[in-house]
């Protein structure tokens, strides 16, 4: 008989992939494709558009109907390059009462979690569909899941989502969502000594940094309205990156780039703090070229991930909290795929191990408690669909 891996066997596999963002995910895939049809069933697997050493997958367990249950995770994980790790952040190592590696926590623990109940599904006979998916390009934006989503009209259409991402088991039925750019201000170079006559692409790209504080600044000072007052901090942030540029300290500097990002709450629209930048921007190059026609500012969006808003009637929310027990409001300022599947008509919640406090960092662990937490809600899902 085939083996059926326990939860912590498949973690072990999924975390010795090194499948860092940069990197492709592929062969964690190909892995749990394979897993699957060793139990019979049957994995779709979807590259990523010119890249296809990145892939999502998504499958299916029970009757070929729709209102079933999506189990939603990413396999890709964020760099540990800088880091300092007590282990091997690419083998999973236990010690004291925690399971260290990257991604145990972020999200693999989850990931684990949703393939083995699917082949215990499969095992169980399920009444109520049971589907999971996997995506690429979390780390970066979300953007994997896009493509993945669409792709899973092939299978009979489910009505509720649970995207695992470390939540304690807490139900969060509410984040905020995302905006981000790459900015590149280009000036003109002249002598230090004769600025005035130059565009500095720093100095001026200084103004659009400046603005940015200021819009934070102002936004604090107000009093939340509505959900806002939910989240911390309660209203839009926008945040400053990486940045460089110039060649010396007598010369303008000619470039300047530098990643720029919103932190959108629900309420308010992605739109319209896009707006917002480009006035700003425009505003900026008018004065810039009135001293150089060749200065102005480009702006690149990189990604775009709407809010993730609270609704009535959800039944991926009522369902979690059956699962959990947990009847208490819970809204987080980081962002999941969960807005992207809302927005796809799903109904969704996320829910899942570990506590997001140690995600992204070095020793990066998920606890045996939170890990067999993540189980038993698992098995009273399996239970509940059959």
């Amino acid at each position: 008989m085939t083996e059926r891996l326990s939860p912590r066997a498949i973690l072990e596999k999924l975390v010795s992939f090194p499948t860092v963002s940069r990197d492709p995910n592929g062969m964690l895939i190909d892995w749990v494709a394979g897993y699957l049809a060793e139990h019979g069933i049957t994995a779709h697997v979807v590259e990523k558009p010119g890249a296809p050493e990145w892939k999502a997958l998504f499958a299916h367990v029970g009757p070929e109907v729709e209102g079933g249950v999506v189990l939603s995770g990413h396999t890709d994980v964020v760099p540990v390059d800088g880091q300092t790790w007590d282990t091997d952040p690419f083998t999973l190592t236990e010690r004291d009462g925690r399971l260290y590696g990257r991604g145990a926590c972020d999200m693999k623990g989850f990931d684990a979690l949703a393939i083995w109940a699917l082949v215990e599904a499969k095992y169980a006979g399920v009444r109520r569909p049971l589907q999971l998916a996997l995506s690429y390009d979390e780390e970066i934006g979300c953007t994997g899941v896009v493509d993945l989503i669409t792709a899973m009209t092939d299978l009979p259409r489910a009505s509720d989502v649970i995207v695992g991402e470390p939540t304690m088991m807490k139900v969060v039925t509410g984040h905020k969502g995302g905006l981000s750019y790459w900015v590149h201000v280009h000036g003109f170079e002249v002598h230090s000594s004769l600025l005035h006559t130059g565009v500095s692409a720093i100095m001026w790209g200084a103004k659009l940094i400046e603005w940015a504080n200021a819009m934070n600044d102002a936004a604090a000072a107000r009093m939340p309205e509505g959900i806002a007052e939910q989240f911390n901090p309660p209203y839009t942030n926008v945040h400053v990156g990486p940045i460089s540029g110039g060649t010396a300290h007598n010369i303008t500097a000619k470039d300047c780039e530098f990643g720029l990002g919103f932190r959108v709450v629900p309420g308010e629209t992605l739109q319209q703090y896009d707006a917002v930048l480009r006035k700003e921007i425009n505003e900026l190059t008018g004065k810039m070229k009135a001293v150089r026609e060749e200065a102005w500012i480009e702006v690149t969006e990189r990604f775009s991930l709407p809010p993730f808003a609270p609704e009535a009637d959800n039944g991926a929310e009522a369902l979690a909290r059956r699962l959990t027990g947990d009847n208490s409001d819970n809204f987080v300022s980081y962002a999941t795929e969960a807005s992207h599947f809302q927005t796809a008509g799903y109904k969704v919640a996320v829910c899942g191990p570990g506590s997001i406090e140690v995600a992204h960092q070095p020793n990066e662990y998920l606890s045996l408690t939170q890990f067999a937490e993540g189980q038993a809600f698992m098995t009273r899902l399996v239970a509940e669909v059959s």
